[in-house]
């Protein structure tokens, strides 16, 4: 296949191109910055999300895919309202100026998978069992999330199979959530974020990337799919097996107040408790690699490094 992607440089397109390299796909990655041309399937060119500009978009013609991942990350500092802007502008404004670029040309392309987020569904839905089926949160992230979504599934109009990819917290050592949380643990001063009552709906990189491959050659699947494992943990659960598996106590205990005053608005993400479950994914005759979070986490070389 032919495929555009956005957000190649990240934790989770990184693994995807290099993966789809591998499958012999012709790849476009759109980038801020064109580097020096490097042997391999990639092509590279640039777009400005700021400017509304992608350079040579007529190179974009004949496509039979687009995996569009590219964000600013929501969990660099604090969110100021420069921050929320920014992170609401590279979602909603760079999905808009991709989708009105693709809709010009000649030959627009079939598939268009989109990076969402659980972060639809709220901060803090406590217990309540959640699937696409579940209706919108009403905070910032969710907010940017339903914006973000609705300009995706505007390539329904120039013919597109829409896919959303509401993504869970993906774990995996060398970036992410994860890759934080290490060092603490690694030194036995892990421990459970408030009460750890809290939902953490997480999934692998590795089913991450295997489930986007599954929904680029799966034409049942379209609109929102939840990618998470399907079976989420407690935080405190969370905390006891990555302090299992790394044979290291994990007997502290981070204050809500604590993590108020070091995150500011963002603690909610923290604190509040989601439990998503992948219906459709499951429907569809996705099968996990890695449906428990032990067999996971036991998967990872947590001494390797990159």
């Amino acid at each position: 296949m032919k495929i555009i992607i956005t957000g190649g440089t990240g934790l989770i397109g990184t693994e995807l191109t290099q993966t789809l390299s591998r499958e012999c796909h012709q790849l476009t990655s759109l980038v801020r910055e064109v580097k020096p041309a490097s042997p391999g399937a990639v092509k590279f060119m640039r777009w400005d999300v700021e400017r509304g500009e992608i350079e040579h978009a007529s190179g974009l013609e004949a496509h039979d895919a687009v995996i569009h991942l590219a964000g600013e990350s929501v969990a660099e500092g604090r969110w100021t309202e420069e921050r929320k802007r920014r992170i609401r502008d590279s979602r909603v404004k760079g999905t808009r100026l991709l989708v009105e670029t693709l809709a010009r040309l000649n030959k627009p392309p079939k598939l268009f998978l989109s990076a969402s987020a659980i972060g639809f569904y709220g901060a803090d839905r406590r217990d309540e069992t959640l699937t696409e089926e579940s209706t919108p949160g009403g905070d910032f992230l969710a907010t940017v999330c339903c914006e973000w979504e609705a300009e995706a599934m505007c390539a329904r109009d120039f013919g597109a199979r829409v896919v959303l990819l509401r993504t869970g917290i993906v774990l995996n050592p060398h970036g992410g959530a994860l890759a934080k949380m290490l060092p603490v643990f690694k030194m036995g001063l892990g421990g459970k974020l408030g009460n750890g009552r809290q939902f953490m709906s997480w999934i692998s990189l590795a089913d991450q990337i295997s489930a986007i491959r599954f929904a680029l050659a799966n034409d049942t699947l379209c609109s929102a799919i939840n990618l998470t494992a399907p079976r989420p943990v407690t935080n405190a659960e969370f905390t006891q097996t990555l302090s299992r598996v790394l044979s290291r106590p994990a007997i502290f205990r981070v204050p809500p107040v604590a993590l108020r005053l070091a995150l500011g608005e963002m603690a909610a993400t923290v604190l509040g408790s989601v439990r998503v479950l992948p219906a459709k994914l499951e429907a569809a005759g996705y099968i996990f690699e890695f449906p428990e979070l032990q067999n996971a986490l036991r998967h990872f070389d947590f001494a390797a490094r990159r």
